[in-house]
């Protein structure tokens, strides 16, 4: 960026502070906060609940199509070099091989633009896909065999042999880090917070703790694996994928192959589990690709090792935590800074300072994250990017520096919570963090912690309890759009180019539209996951429902201002307008006078139509420009460590969040759950072991990475606050993954305060506590 253009940004970021609220999208508080509709929080089954328990629910890989061909990829073992030699003979002699495809015969591509270049790009890395012969990291693509059955191209490509010239690559974290640190940025964002100086504060402050934690690589296991179903037709391509960004994969497609973005049509009905893993990879472009040569239909479905190979998942982290504090617990100084691994050819720098910037309030900040270049496959985002990492060191180092000061951790918390945002100085949307810690720490049982290690044991069982904050942004991408259809028997057809990936999107969305209309929710289908539909809307970021809400919003907006103005003379609503009415029993009635009523049935009838459709776009996301808006929360744990063999255990978790209203009971219920255990995993058993010798991941497998299971998942209490943001729509915030943030940290705090041993190196083994 350059200096007039961060004097544009700088301004226009100040006039959107200074800007009347009633100019900003939520300056007026959405009325469906108000309105107590029995649907809103209402625990509402998932609608397509039914259709997957019967199996009636069709994947990404599950589409039959006439002709179809099946891949099968062979990687590199090689982290750095070119392909010297590439004898594919056996392979296209195998039984029922259609043809193998490498960077010598493949369709000449565009580069795919890379993730943050451009509005609409989803490609981790700007590397050419079978384009020439270089490899850039142990386990890149470098063939692909197709099959007229998978079988067959399992096994085909295992008799492609390649040959490689080596060259030097960077594998190991000491080497990377020898070669440079470089300053980096997220979404355009440097990544660097300097108030005062944090370490002069830190030097001359009554306490402090100073320390370095550990988080390592993670991988995505999701149970669906990634996979496609491709079909040329003529110059237009056709995918079915699993995918939480549809438009942006139809654009990005685009863009590699030269043709329109309406040239390319894809869909992903279904998606069991994304977790920022389910972008656009290389495996939908070879597809593409290889469906374009054969001149068929193809399907790739990854094993769960090219999974591994090709997908990237979080970084690993090094991170120093420092914070000084008075006698009182005020913190005088807060410094996090440390480095992330990326590879040469991505952008993604874990931003793991994320929960530092707004959690806490302090004298003074040091927060910055640098970055290393690793030969490695792309890492990208995964669940709580940043925050999840992120609040491990920052919530451990707190409950560090509370036993220095003596004070509870949770009171110290509390001392130290902020009454508008600390680093930028903007007023918080809504913050009741001290209530969820409150109402959290009582139904937990936090009276009965020991304030000191090894106070409580149960046969070979030493017991422990640990609290951590968790912390994710209120995030609304630009992009927002729906498209509504209403019928004279108000039936009502909601198409956005949304996703669903098990979270209950199409439920919550059915529940708000149902009841901003005053329809039944069985009138109200939401439908989605197709890149023909209005929107830019990535299931990432906890965004979906926001993004969601406002295009609702915008198109409601039309709508109704279409029917009064069509269909409302004669009626007891004409002359009224969009903010006058509101929808009750099937129709509309001026919002303060019910008795002033018109179904949509008479309102459609007026207009002469028997349906209306209207689309609406939402508006630039200027509300995160104007207040600091965040989903909060307390997570508790009791941990159990046995004293003979140091085997760590969860005995129970609890979770109090604040997150605005909560719009579906169960399915948020859900959500926070398996947040919280994605966090469990991520504190006890998860990591990717990666070979600083050759780049190799070496546990591509569910063996070898261990994941948790139903064995070691204890009961999971969760409770929210359900206080309305009064400026975000229907008042609510996202919950897709505030859960796993906090967890690890409160698990090690808990296996502190349970055998004295603190493990600032993720993931806590028994090896690191047998001391």
């Amino acid at each position: 960026m350059n200096i007039v253009q961060k004097a544009v940004q700088t301004a226009m970021q100040k006039a959107v502070e200074l800007a009347p609220d009633a100019l900003i999208p939520g300056g007026t508080p959405d009325p469906l906060i108000d309105a107590g509709h029995e649907l809103i929080g209402a625990p509402v089954p998932r609608v397509d609940g039914t259709v997957k328990v019967r199996g009636a629910a069709p994947f990404a890989a599950e589409f039959a199509l006439d002709r179809m061909a099946y891949a099968a990829l062979v990687y590199s073992t090689i982290a750095k070099g070119r392909i010297a030699t590439l004898d594919t003979a056996a392979a296209q002699a195998a039984p029922g091989v259609v043809l193998v495809m490498t960077y010598k015969n493949a369709p000449r591509m565009n580069p795919v633009p890379m993730i943050f270049t451009k509005p609409k790009a989803a490609h981790p890395d700007d590397l050419p896909v079978f384009q020439d012969d270089g490899v850039h990291w142990n386990g890149q693509p470098v063939a692909l065999v197709l099959a007229e059955t998978q079988e067959q191209a399992d096994h085909a490509k295992s008799l492609v042999r390649v040959t490689y010239h080596e060259e030097p690559g960077v594998t190991s974290l000491a080497e990377a880090k020898a070669n440079g640190l470089e300053d980096t940025s997220f979404q355009g964002e440097p990544q660097h917070v300097e108030i005062g100086d944090a370490e002069a504060a830190l030097a001359a402050s009554a306490y402090r703790t100073d320390a370095v934690y550990h988080t390592p690589r993670l991988n995505h296991n999701a149970i669906e694996l990634h996979g496609v179903t491709v079909a040329w037709h003529g110059d237009e391509l056709r995918l079915h994928d699993a995918s939480q960004a549809v438009t942006n994969t139809a654009w990005s497609l685009a863009q590699a192959f030269g043709i329109e973005e309406k040239q390319v049509h894809v869909t992903s009905p279904f998606v069991g589990g994304g977790f920022g893993g389910k972008l656009l990879w290389q495996h939908q472009v070879l597809a593409a690709a290889a469906a374009k040569l054969a001149g068929r239909p193809v399907r790739l479905a990854l094993s769960r090792e090219g999974v591994y190979r090709i997908v990237g998942g979080r970084t690993l982290t090094e991170q120093r935590v420092a914070i000084g504090a008075d006698a009182d617990g005020r913190f005088t100084a807060l410094i996090q800074e440390g480095v992330v691994a990326m590879t040469p050819h991505n952008g993604m720098a874990e931003p793991f300072i994320m929960p530092a910037r707004s959690l806490y309030a302090a004298g003074s900040f040091r927060l910055n994250v640098q970055a290393v270049r690793m030969n490695m496959v792309a890492n990208t985002f995964m669940r709580a990017p940043g925050e999840a990492p992120g609040s491990f060191a920052l919530e451990c180092a707190i409950d560090e520096l509370a036993e220095k000061l003596d004070i509870d951790p949770v009171e110290l918390r509390r001392r130290n919570d902020p009454e508008k945002d600390p680093t930028t100085g903007m007023p918080f949307s809504s913050h009741h963090l001290v209530e969820a810690y409150r109402m959290g720490a009582e139904r937990f049982g936090w009276a009965q912690r020991h304030a000191r290690p090894r106070m409580r044991r149960e046969g070979e069982w030493l017991v422990g309890l640990g609290c951590a904050t968790a912390t994710y942004p209120y995030y609304r991408m630009s992009g927002g759009a729906a498209r509504i259809t209403i019928t004279r028997e108000a039936k009502v057809r909601v198409e956005v180019a949304a996703h669903e990936m098990g979270m209950g999107t199409a439920t919550v969305q059915a529940q708000v539209v149902a009841a901003r209309l005053g329809v039944p929710l069985p009138n109200v289908t939401v439908a989605y996951g197709d890149s023909a539909f209005p929107g830019t809307i990535l299931a990432g970021g906890s965004q979906q429902t926001a993004s969601i809400g406002r295009g609702v919003v915008a198109a409601l907006r039309g709508l109704l201002t279409d029917l009064l103005r069509l269909g409302g003379k004669g009626t007891l609503i004409e002359g009224l307008y969009f903010d006058q009415v509101r929808g009750v029993n099937g129709g509309l009635c001026k919002a303060d006078d019910p008795a002033r009523f018109a179904s949509y049935a008479e309102l459609l009838a007026r207009a002469g139509v028997d349906e209306l459709q209207v689309e609406g776009q939402a508006p630039p996301p200027l509300e995160l420009r104007h207040w600091s808006m965040h989903s909060t929360g307390a997570i508790f744990c009791e941990a159990r460590v046995n004293a003979v063999t140091g085997e760590p255990r969860v005995a129970r978790l609890l979770g109090s969040f604040d997150c605005g209203r909560i719009l579906n009971a169960k399915t948020a219920a859900s959500q926070f759950r398996g947040g919280m255990i994605m966090g469990m995993g991520m504190a006890l058993m998860e990591e990717t072991q990666f070979d600083e010798r050759n780049g190799r991941v070496m546990n591509p497998n569910l063996s070898d990475y261990h994941v948790p299971v139903h064995l070691d998942v204890p009961p999971i209490d969760v409770m929210w606050t359900d206080i309305p943001d009064p400026h975000a729509p229907a008042g609510a915030r996202g919950i897709g993954e505030i859960g796993i943030t906090g967890t690890a940290a409160a698990v090690a705090n808990a296996i502190y305060n349970a055998c004295g041993v603190r493990v600032r190196d993720l993931p806590i083994t028994l090896d690191k506590l047998l001391r």
